[in-house]
């Protein structure tokens, strides 16, 4: 049985990541590894992070890369939408970590790779154990009926929620100070921009890993 490593909120925190993933040394034929979202804005890194992300892609084809809140409004940001909602989000920290990356005043300030890799995010992902979605669900609506603004935006009404969603839910977006584990539910993003840790949980042990 293949081990999945199911990693929370990044925000730009590319030192956390490098380290975290060198805690767990995933092996590409035996392991799957599963990001839950929210991989650029407020840290100070998002450029090197969804970079370092597409170059985990290629060597680790069976990655699964999950949409957050903040790639959604980075994307409705590039097309016209939304302003002031992505930069009050932390998203000018994203807008300067790109900047700084240009090397060329002619070039575009997103690379296209990027755009490409920030298009094909899915909202969720499951397997016969867990659905691995970035913010939660809505109860008593199946997974393919979710709203997109549930799965990147709920809070509230799905931490509070026993409610059986049919499998565990592996999930991120809601900070904590240690993972939240719930019968129902566990939750991973444990604030790694807000001086906390970046957090991993491996499946189906329930083993954290911790940077």
């Amino acid at each position: 049985m293949k081990n999945i490593y199911a990693i929370g909120d990044i925000h730009g925190c590319l030192d956390r990541l490098e380290r975290l993933l060198a805690k767990i040394d995933p092996d590409p034929m035996r392991d799957q590894l599963v990001f839950l979202g929210d991989y650029i804005d407020r840290g100070p890194s998002s450029y090197e992070v969804v970079a370092y992300l597409i170059a985990l892609k290629n060597r680790m084809p069976g990655a699964v890369f999950l949409k957050g809140n903040h790639e959604e409004m980075f994307i409705q940001y590039l097309s016209g939408m939304e302003h002031h909602l992505f930069v009050m989000n932390g998203g000018q920290a994203t807008l300067d970590s790109y900047m700084k990356n240009k090397t060329h005043p002619d070039e575009r300030l997103i690379p296209s790779e990027h755009l490409y890799f920030l298009s094909a995010l899915s909202l969720y992902y499951q397997t016969e154990d867990y659905i691995f979605v970035h913010a939660g669900l809505r109860e008593e609506i199946p997974l393919e009926l979710q709203k997109s603004e549930d799965l990147l935006w709920i809070r509230d009404d799905f931490i509070a929620s026993d409610y059986d969603f049919g499998k565990r839910v592996i999930f991120g977006h809601t900070p904590f100070n240690i993972p939240l584990v719930q019968p129902n539910k566990i939750g991973v993003d444990t604030g790694a921009v807000y001086g906390n840790r970046l957090t991993c949980v491996k499946l189906p042990e329930i083993v954290f890993f911790h940077v």
